[in-house]
């Protein structure tokens, strides 16, 4: 079935030859296209452009006067699947406890562990399916969604048997990421380096038989895994074929940057701890820098470097590091908007950031995060807006007017 949007007030992201990211300078730049019309048929855009050229006629027409529409976001680091929820925890951050001192004492990933542990498939697969339907109404056509509740055998396998459940019955694109390594079981205190050899020759193998990820992920950090470690991880499941990722950095400068270019990894998240030596590491490599404003916001941490990352040349892609104890929303325009206040992104910036950049650190930029022939319709049409910058001035605001996720309605 055929569906032309008309009469669009702008628009955004258009692509005539299809770029894998936009960089440095290009970052500030973005292509849009006023009074315009776009076509979609079947599950793919088919043309663009000028409503002086827009065909007359198609099985689903929409009028989209005064409203501007938008790639769908993409949003490639979530930990979206858990049980329950830790509003508990927020009380000992505002009373000042850090993420590490929450975690010493039970809380934080382990909290989230034993609450895994004590939910069936069913209900988390349930609980998780309205989450994606939130992510969905706010704007977001992708999704790469980590385990790394699990911490043991079955409860790993668990979440990532959800996160395919997810991928087969909704209109959401879904990339599974294996995070075994996300934190040290209290089990394996003082043992760490047998939890890696757990992940490594007991999770990885089921995983990968049951081909139920894409990619594989360390959180190496301080007070978690070392650059060690997290090479030993990575190297096994490259061996069986998933593409590395890291959550790196965030606490500290942890040495998770160098590694993951090491290893060719699509991106490298989160970055609080960026200097000359990581940037230097970054230009001329394969791997986005992915930065997580939302859990810097939520927990109060320093702000990543982005003026210099920008200026030296590199892309930027921002996600929402969705999940229960750092970064409790999905909003994806919410994340523009910190992009902006807190990072100093221009709009121009932070759109790019959201749609062509997080595509690419989710393995999607042929598909997904612009508007361009042959690409996936997934598109979002606004309310009546003025400008394309007041998606991130209106903070507090949704302005998504209707959804559209290959080439339907939803």
């Amino acid at each position: 079935m055929s569906l032309l949007i008309k009469n669009i007030k702008s628009l955004i992201q258009v692509e005539e030859n299809p770029k894998i990211w936009v960089a440095g300078e290009n970052m500030s730049k973005l292509n849009t296209i006023e009074n315009a019309f776009l076509l979609m048929d079947g599950k793919l855009i088919t043309d663009f452009g000028k409503m002086v050229d827009c065909p007359v006629s198609a099985d689903k027409v929409i009028d989209a006067k005064g409203k501007m529409v938008f790639p769908s976001y993409c949003d490639s680091h979530t930990h979206l699947v858990y049980a329950g929820s830790r509003e508990i925890e927020y009380g000992d951050k505002i009373r000042g406890l850090s993420y590490e001192e929450i975690a010493k004492r039970g809380g934080g990933i382990l909290n989230s562990s034993k609450l895994l542990h004590e939910t069936s498939e069913d209900s988390l697969y349930e609980q998780s399916m309205k989450r994606i339907n939130e992510i969905i109404s706010l704007g977001t056509g992708a999704v790469e969604i980590k385990s790394g509740y699990g911490l043991n055998v079955e409860d790993e396998l668990k979440m990532l048997r959800v996160i395919k459940r997810i991928r087969e019955n909704s209109a959401i694109t879904v990339k599974a990421n294996f995070l075994g390594a996300h934190s040290i079981p209290a089990e394996y205190k003082n043992k760490q380096s047998e939890y890696v050899d757990l992940v490594i020759s007991e999770m990885l193998p089921l995983v990968a038989n049951e081909e139920l990820a894409d990619f594989i992920d360390v959180f190496c950090d301080k007070g978690f895994f070392t650059v060690e470690e997290t090479d030993k991880i990575l190297l096994a499941g490259m061996k069986y074929g998933l593409r590395a990722k890291i959550h790196a950095n965030e606490l500290d400068y942890s040495g998770g940057i160098q590694v993951g270019v090491k290893y060719n990894a699509l991106s490298v998240d989160h970055l609080e701890y960026t200097g000359d030596e990581e940037i230097a590491c970054l230009l001329n490599s394969e791997t986005m820098p992915t930065l997580l404003p939302g859990a810097a916001f939520f927990l109060g941490m320093v702000d990543p470097p982005v003026r210099k990352m920008i200026d030296a040349g590199l892309p930027i892609a921002l996600a929402s590091d969705y999940n229960p104890g750092s970064s409790p929303s999905g909003d994806m325009k919410f994340i523009m908007s910190l992009g902006c206040i807190k990072l100093r992104m221009l709009p121009e910036e932070v759109i790019n950031a959201t749609t062509i950049n997080t595509a690419y650190a989710m393995g999607l930029s042929e598909t997904h995060g612009s508007i361009a022939r042959g690409k996936i319709a997934n598109v979002f049409i606004t309310k009546e807006i003025p400008s394309y910058e007041f998606m991130p001035y209106a903070y507090g605001s949704n302005l998504v007017d209707t959804v559209i996720l290959n080439g339907e309605v939803q």
